[in-house]
């Protein structure tokens, strides 16, 4: 805020005013940044997003659970896998079988992306068709 003080007619009044330059100028700032930035946000490629679906998993007996720990160990229907090739040769004697099992990855929260990303390609490397993910429902509030 500043203050101007008034000519020689009053001595002892002091005239307030609000120097708003400042003001418009910020205004003024931020009115072009919009003006730029919008037309940026608002021009993006159509998509169509999935619905999210929460359905209940049905276990068939043929359906191959490969669980993931932490520590990237791979468990084939609890059943350790000791390495890769065996995991490999074990899907691609599943991919043959009428009909094709679905494999169902469990993968722990803490385990890194590179090990449940090496048991996907795995899956794909042995022309697997159908691979879901298992996780837990959400908690519901009480």
């Amino acid at each position: 805020m500043s203050f101007a003080f008034a000519q020689e007619d009053a001595e002892d009044e002091v005239v307030s005013a609000i120097n708003t330059t400042p003001l418009v100028d910020v205004m003024l700032v931020l009115l072009i940044i919009f003006l730029i930035t919008i037309p940026v946000v608002v021009n993006t490629v159509p998509v169509q997003l999935p619905k999210e679906r929460n359905q209940p998993t049905v276990t068939k007996p043929e359906n191959i659970v490969l669980a993931i720990t932490k520590d990237g160990d791979i468990f084939w229907n609890q059943v350790l896998v000791p390495d890769a090739p065996t995991l490999l040769a074990r899907l691609k004697a599943a991919a043959v079988k009428v009909p094709q099992p679905e494999v169902h990855i469990r993968g722990d929260r803490n385990a890194r992306y590179e090990f449940i990303g090496k048991v996907v390609f795995a899956c794909q490397r042995a022309g697997i068709e159908k691979v879901g993910f298992i996780t837990e429902p959400p908690a519901r509030g009480g």
